[in-house]
């Protein structure tokens, strides 16, 4: 079992906390993921959905392993993100099978968009673990896929899906912005630029904008 990580000096604490949020962030994507695939159509795409929420349990194994080699305890890096994290879960709850997967395409990107914008500010080795960990597996291209099938087969969902997007990503952004500011070391903020408020503001620009984007290359507006 590893030690508590309180005692570590600030740049030790960045990494803890942010290492902390994406260990549950993982964990419960894999406990979500796994029980939206009730919702598949078919047999394959309730396989697919199944695959990703496997890939989002390993990425947590990974982050948890990195952890304990840095003499972490992960139960105690994840456990101040449990309750904020699991509310904004609830207040998403998908309808149905198209609903969870532009859900699942959401979290996805805005939450990687997060965290390589915290480790931007953190040391080479863990920068290259957060990219490992958001590219390592095509769940992302696998979802745009799916969203864009369920688009072409039926053209009606296009309105339906824009506006649960747009709910999604605010929510994701809120959520962001209330990490930001409850653990301010999870912010641009580590080098002293500006106060916690008009960074975080800043930060969900810059992710809002990302967004924007994707929505925009699935014939959505964001």
């Amino acid at each position: 079992m590893g030690t508590s990580w309180s005692g570590i000096p600030s740049p030790g604490h960045l990494v803890a906390e942010m290492l902390g949020a994406m260990a549950y962030g993982e964990l419960s994507a894999f406990g979500r993921l796994s029980s939206d695939s009730r919702y598949a159509p078919t047999l394959h795409d309730r396989a697919v959905l199944a695959k990703i929420a496997v890939g989002a349990y390993g990425n947590f194994a990974m982050v948890t392993a990195r952890l304990n080699g840095l003499g972490i305890d992960p139960d105690e890096a994840m456990l101040p993100f449990q309750r904020s994290f699991d509310h904004f879960h609830e207040r998403t709850r998908p309808g149905d099978w198209f609903e969870s997967i532009m859900k699942a395409y959401v979290i996805d990107t805005v939450s990687s968009d997060f965290y390589r914008a915290v480790a931007a500010y953190l040391d080479a080795g863990t920068q290259e673990f957060v990219e490992k960990i958001t590219a390592s597996d095509q769940a992302t291209e696998v979802l745009r896929v799916l969203l864009r099938r369920a688009l072409s087969e039926d053209p009606r969902l296009s309105s339906r899906l824009a506006l649960w997007g747009r709910r999604l990503v605010g929510e994701a952004l809120t959520q962001a912005q209330r990490v930001a500011m409850e653990h301010p070391l999870l912010g641009p903020m580590l080098r002293g630029e500006g106060d916690a408020r008009e960074t975080a503001t800043a930060l969900t620009a810059e992710l809002a904008g990302r967004h924007s984007q994707r929505m925009t290359g699935l014939g959505l507006t964001a």
